[in-house]
């Protein structure tokens, strides 16, 4: 069995797209998960499958919120190796000056093509800051990132990919959550 992470965009936001974690627990068991957990409300679930791809499990999970809530939810999900891997690779951590309590992490559903991904070597809203490595863009907002506008709207139009972000607290969480 792996271990795995689903991230979860835009569920339990401002009132839309709900889903009790106690629902969502249940669907992930009936999907044959075990070991089912959550973290906080926004669409984070550390589970174990024996299903060796992520993408059939995406598709799975996707499928079945669609039958279940009656809504579609772009779903990434990592093993924990690949989650673990993106955490040690935060270019940002090397530099001492960073509060760490603005960073960010977009997670890409699949690595963008490399046509795409030069076209973000032009995008530019200082003092924010990012850098692309493989399937995860990672966000420095020292003015905090309800304030930048390196969203996931943003990357997703930009690189053809579906997208979403995880404060660097969630990203430590889940690696701690997959660790044990």
């Amino acid at each position: 069995m792996t271990t795995y992470i689903s991230i979860l965009r835009g569920i339990n936001v401002s009132g839309h797209r709900l889903i009790k974690m106690d629902a969502l627990k249940a669907l992930f068991a009936g999907l044959g998960c075990t070991e089912v957990q959550t973290y906080i409300q926004s669409g984070n679930v550390v589970f174990r499958h024996p299903e060796t791809d992520p993408s059939a499990l995406d598709a799975a999970i996707q499928n079945a919120i669609r039958l279940q809530f009656g809504f579609d939810v772009p779903t990434i999900t990592l093993t924990a190796p690949e989650l673990e891997a993106i955490a040690q690779a935060n270019p940002f951590l090397t530099d001492s000056r960073i509060d760490r309590a603005h960073l960010h992490v977009t997670f890409l559903a699949a690595p963008p093509s490399p046509a795409l991904a030069e076209k973000l070597n032009d995008i530019r809203f200082p003092p924010d800051e990012f850098q692309l490595l493989g399937s995860a863009i990672y966000v420095h907002c020292p003015n905090g990132y309800g304030n930048t506008k390196l969203t996931n709207g943003l990357f997703e139009t930009k690189l053809k990919v579906a997208a979403t972000s995880r404060n660097w607290k969630t990203v430590m969480e889940l690696v701690r959550k997959v660790a044990k």
